[in-house]
């Protein structure tokens, strides 16, 4: 196999390893807890935030065998599925790509079947703001009154684009920039894993220069990690 870079490589597999968005992660194990989550929920924030990890983290602690469960086990099928991105009953769509209305109305039709072996079927939409008027439109009423077994989970870096209608029916949480300290903490983690040694003062700047984006500084960090490896290597 060629190759993982560090953002998929580490990427977080429970709602307590994702950085920076505790706000957005302890609401949603709350709502597991009391058995409140909503079937249509609304990620948005900056690239590289974590929406669609949090909707995938999200979509696993609803199909665990042990759930709903604020803790998915990671090892159960379902929770293996969603991980390697071959889950049966999770779909994930671009929304770029799929945003025409024929697609929405097969996904449309596609939500009345039941889950094939899980508790929900879920559609995870990124970019969901690309849909088109016409695409939204289709999705209003299943959205609206959708099928006991079916969930909705939108990301989008632009919640300003998607029409009133759709955001009404919709929890919305608001993902932030990554606190800095956080991003360099993070990274001083990911390089005591991959047994490199980068000082502090250059993941600072890698955190600048990232933004408050953690995908970003991973990033610029995969750039940096083969020059930091043979330095590493090298005989004093």
């Amino acid at each position: 196999m060629g190759y993982l870079v560090l953002a998929r490589k580490y990427r977080p597999q429970t709602f307590d390893a994702v950085v920076g968005q505790q706000h957005v992660t302890q609401t949603l194990k709350n709502a597991i807890k009391a058995g409140r989550v909503a079937h249509a929920i609304l990620f948005s924030g900056p690239r590289g935030t974590g929406k669609t990890t949090v909707a995938r983290i999200l979509a696993k602690a609803m199909n665990c065998e042990t759930g709903p469960t604020e803790t998915p086990c990671n090892h159960c099928r379902s929770c293996m599925d969603i991980t390697a991105g071959r889950g049966v009953d999770v779909f994930e769509i671009d929304g770029a790509s799929n945003n025409s209305v024929e697609q929405v109305r097969e996904l449309r039709d596609n939500s009345r079947y039941m889950p094939a072996h899980s508790r929900f079927k879920i559609y995870i939409i990124d970019e969901v703001h690309m849909l088109s008027i016409a695409a939204f439109n289709a999705l209003l009423k299943t959205l609206e009154e959708p099928p006991a077994h079916v969930m909705f989970l939108f990301a989008t870096t632009e919640a300003h684009k998607i029409p009133i209608t759709i955001l009404s029916r919709c929890q919305r949480h608001d993902l932030k920039r990554i606190d800095l300290a956080a991003v360099v903490g993070h990274m001083e983690s990911l390089c005591r894993q991959e047994s490199v040694a980068i000082s502090t003062n250059n993941l600072w700047r890698i955190a600048r220069e990232s933004g408050g984006s953690m995908r970003d500084a991973l990033s610029l960090l995969d750039q940096i990690l083969p020059a930091a490896t043979a330095s590493w290597m090298t005989p004093m």
